[in-house]
């Protein structure tokens, strides 16, 4: 499967890795590239972690649970059959009143787009009730940003931890709405990382998103994903639905390094701006390789381009041939990327997830190619777009 290149990231700054027998956590420090500044992000509180090593649901609960909101975006109106209320989760992260949550809580889509909802509304655990203003939204990794009147209540922000070294097995807790119902909280491990799931708001993908199994359910959607010292390291996205329509135990989550990216940007500026190399791949694997010629096992098979983009400009060559191969479709004859900045590629999505973290619109990046037996180094000024908003 085809996938298209496009750029959200953001930084992280701290580390927790689970011992699988007893719970126990450990942290260090880790360099990371700078976010974009925003004035809203300097007012976070960066709390001391709430846990001394052990795995304490009911303390992370009570720490946390009061930085967690119900929200309540009302879409429709006059003109419409009536309005419609769709209940999710959110969560403060900063004293001036930025409250992180899913795009699809506070937007619906139509055949023009994302369309933001009419009204939101807020609620606190203790049942005080706000209204919130949309500073926007980011559709390709599903991240929405609200603000509401510091001085309308008293903030507790949760601090942000690091997603980009977690490990598979780590406990987790989510505090959320599921079903409508405020600040309810369930436990896991993360059971994988680096899923690629199909997006409920765009034709594209989510990447690089956590799979865990604490149970979520409709209306956790936005709600954070907490470490065992209480830091969101995600935000509740979707749950995989089984036969019957219940939890199947399996959810996903938003990276926060991703999301931060996103709620920089909407902070600073109201929109977010993507890296854009212009360029579609799937994936080169050590059979097809040896096929088809290919001087590397593993890499990012280029099968398009946009005429004119980043990519193309710098001389990258798509497939040209369609074939089957091993009960696939793919398209051969052109480059592999095997590394951006020195940074292997293993498949497509490695390729996107590069672009993704790494890369910034109007930076070069650095090529290896494969073509053929070649080995080819091409410089690519990267490009940029966004989604636009109303």
């Amino acid at each position: 499967m085809a996938v298209a290149i496009a750029a959200a990231a953001g930084g992280a700054v701290a580390v927790v890795v689970a011992d699988s027998t007893g719970w126990l956590a450990r942290s260090r420090t880790v360099l990371a590239r700078d976010t974009l500044a925003s004035e809203g992000l300097r007012e976070i509180v960066v709390s001391k972690p709430v846990l001394a090593g052990t795995f304490r649901p009911a303390h992370i609960y009570a720490q946390r649970s009061s930085g967690v909101v119900t929200i309540s975006s009302e879409f429709g109106g006059p003109q419409a059959q009536g309005i419609a209320t769709e209940i999710g989760s959110g969560f403060v992260v900063s004293l001036g009143g930025a409250v992180l949550t899913a795009a699809h809580v506070i937007t619906q889509q139509d055949q023009h787009g994302a369309v933001a909802a009419k009204a939101v509304f807020v609620t606190f655990p203790d049942g005080d009730r706000v209204r919130a203003k949309i500073v926007g939204w980011d559709l390709v990794d599903d991240v929405g940003v609200l603000t509401i009147d510091p001085d309308a209540h008293i903030l507790e922000p949760i601090p942000l931890g690091d997603s980009r070294r977690l490990s598979v097995g780590e406990p987790v807790a989510a505090i959320g709405s599921p079903l409508g119902d405020p600040n309810a909280l369930t436990v896991g491990v993360i059971s994988a990382l680096q899923r690629v799931i199909p997006s409920l708001i765009t034709s594209s993908d989510l990447l690089d998103t956590i799979q865990i199994d604490a149970p979520i359910a409709h209306g956790n959607s936005g709600g954070p994903i907490l470490n065992t010292r209480g830091e969101a390291i995600g935000i509740a996205a979707q749950t995989q639905v089984g036969p019957n329509g219940g939890f199947d135990g399996v959810g996903y989550a938003v990276p926060i390094h991703v999301a931060q990216h996103s709620l920089n940007q909407l902070l600073s500026t109201g929109h977010v701006l993507y890296a854009w190399a212009g360029v579609s791949a799937e994936d080169l694997t050590p059979a097809i390789a040896k096929q088809f010629g290919y001087a590397a096992e593993h890499g990012a098979l280029v099968d398009g381009i946009a005429l004119g983009g980043p990519a193309s400009a710098a001389g990258v060559r798509p497939g040209h041939k369609n074939v089957t191969f091993l009960d696939q479709q793919i398209t051969v004859g052109g480059d592999a990327v095997v590394a951006v900045d020195g940074i292997p590629v293993t498949d497509a999505n490695d390729l996107a997830r590069i672009v993704a973290e790494d890369l910034r619109p109007g930076e070069y990046a650095r090529l290896a190619i494969v073509r053929g037996r070649q080995h080819l180094a091409l410089r690519v000024q990267l490009g940029s777009r966004s989604y636009e908003q109303r």
